[in-house]
């Protein structure tokens, strides 16, 4: 079986890592599988990159230009929106038609078009789309937040100026959308049941089959081991006494990752430990770390923006517990990738996060929004809860559901019934 694997990035943002994992877990498990990508930023023979760079920045600012005049010239909401517009039509290429199941991953941003993805379908091979957000479930938005209105008919848009109208950009797309969907092989992933959940109530998707089948990670990779030797390749403190705390973001300044949540959290421990302060640290993992050197009553180790993941493995197993606030999340691999190195995790009561932190077992599950529980889950897991049986119990839940070999198993499952559903395949 051959699959190609379609996403925009081969290496930016959490879509693209996941591919790349996912591609790898296939060709270990028997399948061909290689990923076309507009921005190809490796040697990678398995990875093939659209040709002319000027086209494909020019399909991006376009669509960009499109949506700055939709937000009547207002960036807000500039990227928290995409219409598919314009992309590329890759249904002529050798490695479209040698495959046997064409894999969407995230491909916005001109990528792929609705009129691209339409030429897919109508090639007759079976779509297998992972979604990675709400957006290929709704009409132009990435994270729905409250809005339901994709369950019916996306309108009245809460990302458009003064919140859209009856037949504002949203309804339009939404009624492009279903035109493409309408005649397709299609099968949509979601990576967490809780998107997948979200996804069986769009009106968009309705008789199309919605399956969920978590990213995979390398356990080879992501591991426990020495915490003292890897401290010191980081030039962190090797006293084990001393607590380090792991915040990571991609941008930490992202007010959806919820840093402030952690500062407000670590602010109430300090002040009613004295001794928090002297045995705990912080450490910051992503843009713009240094930001925030000075908003902890706490020493900070702003390790900045790094792609080195022999360095991110030697993080992980240097830190005693990874917080991650966040207000929305789907699967979020650094909870995976710290889980795999026998980190306990504390996280917010959100998206899938309670799929994957066990609360009080492989780590804590605090309310939303909520400081002071999240403080109170950082005070269990450094200073109350066994956290051998925390690391055990994380290792353990990652081999038996995030590894590389159960995911592609999961997936094969799929591309097989996907092409059960079209024999001229066969």
């Amino acid at each position: 079986m051959r699959v190609l694997i379609v996403n925009t990035s081969e290496k930016t943002g959490g879509a693209a890592l996941a591919a790349n994992r996912l591609m790898t877990a296939l060709n270990d498990n028997g399948i061909k599988a290689r990923i076309l990508v507009r921005d190809k930023e490796t040697d990678n023979v398995n990875v093939i990159g659209l040709k002319s760079s000027w086209l494909q920045m020019w399909h991006f600012l376009w669509e960009r230009w499109c949506v700055f005049l939709h937000l009547h010239l207002s960036r807000q909401h500039l990227f928290d929106i995409d219409i598919a517009n314009t992309g590329n039509d890759i249904t002529s290429l050798d490695i479209f038609n040698e495959a046997d199941i064409i894999h969407l991953s995230w491909v916005n941003q001109g990528m792929l078009s609705l009129a691209d993805i339409r030429k897919i379908l109508r090639s007759g091979k079976p779509v297998v789309w992972t979604m990675h957000d709400i957006w290929p479930a709704t009409a132009i938005c990435h994270l729905a937040l409250d809005c339901q209105r994709f369950t019916d008919h996306c309108r009245y848009c809460p990302y458009l100026p003064k919140g859209g109208s009856i037949r504002d950009l949203s309804y339009r797309i939404w009624q492009r959308k279903a035109a493409v969907y309408a005649r397709g092989n299609l099968t949509f992933v979601g990576c967490s049941e809780w998107l997948s959940a979200q996804a069986r109530q769009s009106a968009l998707l309705a008789g199309h089959n919605v399956v969920s089948i978590p990213n995979p990670i390398d356990t080879r990779i992501f591991r426990s081991y020495d915490k003292t030797a890897a401290r010191r390749r980081l030039g962190l403190p090797e006293d084990a006494a001393v607590k380090l705390v792991l915040f990571v973001a991609q941008r930490i300044t992202n007010v959806n990752k919820g840093m402030q949540y952690l500062i407000d959290a670590c602010h109430m421990l300090t002040q009613r430990d004295d001794d928090f302060a002297k045995r705990t640290a912080i450490v910051i993992l992503g843009g713009h770390a240094d930001a925030f050197e000075q908003a902890f009553d706490l020493p900070v180790y702003a390790l900045g923006y790094t792609s080195d993941t022999r360095k991110i493995v030697d993080i992980y197993n240097a830190v005693d517990a990874f917080v991650l606030p966040s207000l929305s999340e789907n699967l979020p691999n650094t909870i995976m990738e710290a889980m795999a190195c026998g980190v306990p995790c504390i996280g917010f009561r959100v998206g899938g996060i309670p799929e994957m932190i066990d609360h009080r077992n492989t780590g804590y599950v605090a309310r939303f929004r909520d400081a002071e529980d999240l403080a109170e889950g950082i005070r269990w897991v450094l200073m109350q809860a066994d956290t051998e049986s925390l690391a055990q119990a994380s290792r353990r839940k990652v081999a038996q559901q995030y590894s590389q070999s159960a995911v592609a198993t999961r997936y094969i499952e799929v591309y097989n019934e996907a092409l059960r559903r079209n024999p001229s395949r066969l």
